[in-house]
Parts: C-alpha cells; structure tokens; sequence
C-alpha cells in the first residue's frame, strides 16, 4: 500500500462542446486536508463528482485507496464519506433517524451503529437536536446536520464541498474546527471551496482551478511566495498627480503603484522599511493623506496574477 489516498490523472469531462475539466491531476496523501480552490464554474464540483464515480468521464484514470475507482466499488465507497455542496437529508426523518439512515448504509450492527450515531451527533454539537424536523433547524444546524450524515460511519476518506455556503460566522467556525479534528483523528480530506480564508486555514496544500485547468499548487506559502508582490501599501488621499505616482515607482523595491476611488495602492517586491520610505516622501512633499494600511500577499492576490481576475469573479 502507498500512501497515496486519491490520485486523478489527466481527467477530461465535457459536456458537448463545453470542456468543464480540462487534463486535470491531483493526488490526496494520507493524512493531508487537500483544498481545491477557485471560482464557481471552475470545476471544483464536476471533479468531485467523477472522483466518486456519480459522473461518467471522458479520459483520465482515478485511483481511491490504490484501486480503480468505479460505480460498483462498493467496498471502497463504503471508506468514504461525502458532505455535499446542496444539503442531502430526509425532510420527513428527524435528525437523530436522518444520521441513523446515512449511517446504516455502511454500518449493519445495531448496537455500533446506535454508538456511531450518538459520537456524530456530539461531534456536531446536534445532541440536543434529535427529535427536531429539518424544517425546524437553522441554516448552521442543517450544514451539521448534512456533516454528520456524511462522517457517521467514520470513514478514512472525507469530501467536502463548500460545506460552509450561507451559513453564520458561528456554525462556519464550528465547521472548519470538526473537519480540523477529523483530520486529526486519521481521516484524509479534500475540501473544496470559493472562500480562500478557510482554505488558507485548514488546509495543508491548496490547488487552484480555474476553467477545469489547475493553474497552481502547493502549500498556502509556496503560492504566496511564489508571487512578484510581497507588500502592499494602501494610503487615503484625495488626488494625486501623475507626477507624483511616477516618482513613488521610483522608490526602491516599489514595482506598480495605482490611484483609484481615493486609494494610492503600492505595490512591492521586497525590502525594509517600506512604509517608512514611502510616508517620509509624501511629507517631503506635503501631500496630505488619510488611512495608511499594509497587507501581506494573499490567495486572491496569487489568483489575480495567475488569471487577470478576482477569485470570486
């Protein structure tokens, strides 16, 4: 056995003339959080989806647990579990029978699976919530609802797609921190998502998509540094001349510098005491300004320079 929990090789699906994954490989080591990012559109969903067999695909090969991933591999999709994007529940059961029902597809003895049940529902903070209708639960409850029924049986393989969708702050962040603890508990995991905060956050080696394509991979700080940026610099003024704006390019380590909509932003490629630098000219000049504020290189900056686009775009 390798280490190796998933590994895609040069999947292509279409549909008709559209190409939604174009030559697209990943592989998922054990005991990584692997995150997918990208817009929607870019992919994320459709690659799930043939990784587990619910689409049928056009070329590629996809490889769980070191064996042929297909629609009969029942003995490995029974290792995995899956939190869709759009809540899977029974709207006639009520919480405690919905994780029994997910549960029971995988776990055939009673009293284990009563035990599995019970260690889902305190897992997701619903103990209290087992005889509520779905129709009685909050947005937050329901993403739980939707985790437990997807980790009840404790699998070893974990899908996750963007689990956090409109849902409040608190039950994001009680989220994220469950599929941290899994992670620490044995379970490999994919999570796919739109939000770069919280694949930054949990996960250990991030890939980019965009178009079906991978246009980027590694961890959060190999993408960052992989970056011509290092620093920004944003300053509040009221105008600025084109003068001006060319003799800040002219400072050392500054790169582009940009007025828009009241905001000078400067861009740098390294160096130190940049900000010292930049505000001793502008008070040499006596240019009058406002908020000034610095900001390290993020996931959305990586997207940009890659596609010419915002991440959410």
């Amino acid at each position: 056995m390798s280490d190796s929990i998933v590994k895609v090789n040069n999947l292509v699906k279409r549909y008709k003339e559209k190409i939604a994954v174009d030559n697209f490989s990943l592989e998922l080591k054990k005991g990584e959080i692997l995150g997918l990012l990208g817009p929607n559109g870019s992919g994320k969903t459709t690659t799930i989806n043939c990784i587990l067999s619910l689409l049928s695909f056009n070329k590629g090969e996809i490889m769980i647990f070191d064996k042929n991933m297909s629609p009969k591999a029942y003995d490995i999709k029974s290792r995995i579990g899956v939190v869709p994007q759009n809540v899977a529940i029974m709207n006639t059961l009520n919480v405690y029978e919905n994780v029994d029902f997910f549960c029971g597809l995988y776990i055939k003895d009673k009293s284990k699976r009563r035990r599995y049940v019970e260690e889902a529902l305190e897992f997701t903070g619903l103990s209290d919530y087992k005889k509520y209708k779905p129709k009685k639960l909050s947005g937050g409850l329901l993403r739980r609802l939707n985790i437990a029924c997807g980790i009840a049986h404790k699998p070893s393989l974990i899908i996750f797609d963007e689990p956090t969708v409109a849902v409040d702050p608190q039950s994001r962040n009680a989220i994220l921190e469950g599929i941290k603890e899994m992670n620490r508990a044995g379970a490999s995991i994919i999570y796919t998502s739109h939000y770069m905060e919280e694949v930054e956050e949990i996960c250990s080696r991030i890939i980019i998509m965009d178009h079906g394509k991978k246009v980027a991979e590694g961890t959060a700080n190999d993408l960052k540094n992989s970056l011509k940026i290092r620093e920004s610099i944003c300053i509040g003024m009221p105008a600025i001349n084109e003068d001006i704006i060319k003799d800040i390019k002219g400072i050392n380590h500054v790169y582009d510098a940009k007025y828009s909509e009241g905001e000078l932003v400067i861009s740098l490629d390294g160096g130190e005491h940049n900000l010292v630098h930049v505000l001793e000219y502008l008070s040499e000049k006596n240019i009058p300004f406002g908020h000034v504020q610095t900001k390290l290189p993020t996931l959305n900056d990586v997207f940009l320079e890659i596609t010419g686009k915002e991440l959410r775009d």
